[in-house]
């Protein structure tokens, strides 16, 4: 949809929310930018369908920003140039400090009124970063700003996993020299520990309800799929195979997992229903594919796969048809959705330095969103708006 985004009035915060409005609705793939040279009309919210009609325009966004003190406030209007109407006009305050996700909620209002979709532009991403030597649990916007730290690391730490409301992270951590499971409460900003059973023991998603949460363990001898209840403490073995089984990702329904194993000679991607039963194999190109992670549609299952010894991200319908290519360069691993299934981040050492990369579901504009000073890996994607 070819949409013009004026330069909002009010000096340079003006300018960078147009900015940020612009680099939200474009990476999207639905909108696509008209550049500013072409504007007849002025930037004052005044509206004539035939100045934009010969552009091919079909959105216009204008609007002015004024900042007082510490305070920001903006008032966006936004025109329909096929239907010859105005589509909303909105006014939005925020603490200078928030300029950020200002935009980005302007940007989510602009998309959910042209498209009827809900936006992801003020969702989060969680990753393992490493800097100096320490590694550490961080959050980031979608698009890589506004990083924090917080204040979760050590030596050895894996796998964040989002709760379905965004207020929990589990991860896995060595302490001493055992794999622990940990839960992080960001209302309570408290780390708790969940699994220090024997073996190693590593994180995977959480259940859709919250209810509980699904780990791989070697407590047993080799590692196998467990189902842990958080209103109980008690694990449930789901695998029982004499070979490795992990990763697992749940559905978006919570009836079925996608996990890795290697008990038919080489690490592949499988299905089964929540309880362990109705086990089929769905990867079968290639003698590596790890790292599975449903779409919030439940309609693909994103992993990893190695081809000609380089790891490479593609998507599979749950019954095993319709393998799709993704990436090409490099080494590309660790797929997580965006929670409206449009948009995957990843892990990528393409241009020499391991950091997280977004790119649209279908492959399309992949972009590193982490600064080269940090390593990082494991990323995961929030659900809807946070914090």
């Amino acid at each position: 949809i070819p949409v013009a985004i004026y330069r909002l009035s009010g000096a340079g915060a003006g300018a960078e929310i147009s900015d940020i409005i612009r680099d939200d609705l474009q990476f999207s793939g639905v909108f696509a930018y008209v550049d500013r040279d072409a504007y007849i009309e002025t930037p004052l919210p005044v509206f004539d369908p035939s100045n934009w009609s010969p552009l091919g325009v079909e959105i216009v966004v204008k609007g002015s920003v004024s900042v007082d003190g510490d305070r920001l406030s903006a008032t966006i209007y936004l025109y329909d140039v096929v239907e010859a109407k105005r589509l909303f006009q909105k006014q939005y305050k925020a603490a200078l400090r928030h300029l950020r996700p200002l935009a980005h909620t302007i940007s989510n209002d602009i998309y959910a009124a042209v498209t009827g979709a809900s936006g992801v532009f003020r969702t989060k991403i969680a990753f393992i970063g490493q800097r100096d030597g320490r590694k550490g649990i961080y959050i980031m916007d979608w698009d890589g700003k506004r990083l924090q730290d917080t204040g979760v690391g050590g030596d050895l730490i894996l796998s964040p996993h989002w709760s379905a409301d965004g207020k929990r992270l589990i991860y896995s951590a060595a302490r001493g020299r055992r794999w622990y499971i940990f839960l992080l409460d960001f209302k309570e900003r408290k780390e708790r520990l969940l699994v220090r059973s024997a073996g190693t023991n590593i994180a995977g998603d959480f259940l859709p309800d919250g209810s509980g949460f699904l780990f791989s363990s070697s407590k047993a001898g080799t590692p196998d799929i467990y189902l842990f209840d958080l209103r109980t403490s008690r694990q449930r073995r789901l695998t029982r195979w004499r070979g490795i089984e992990v990763s697992p990702s749940v559905s978006p329904d919570g009836k079925r997992v996608a996990f890795v194993s290697d008990h038919g000679g080489s690490p592949q991607v499988y299905v089964m229903d929540i309880g362990g039963g109705n086990v089929r194999r769905i990867t079968f190109s290639g003698n590596y594919n790890t790292s599975p992670a449903w779409s919030p549609q439940g309609d693909r299952i994103a992993y990893s796969g190695r081809v000609y010894g380089k790891n490479q991200i593609f998507t599979v319908a749950p019954d095993g048809s319709d393998p799709l290519q993704l990436t090409d360069r490099g080494n590309n691993e660790e797929p997580s959705f965006s929670p409206d299934g449009r948009y995957i981040t990843f892990t990528s050492d393409r241009d020499g330095a391991r950091g997280v990369y977004i790119m649209r579901a279908n492959g399309e504009a992949q972009k590193r969103i982490t600064a080269r000073d940090i390593r990082a890996f494991g990323p995961r994607w929030s659900p809807k708006k946070i914090f």
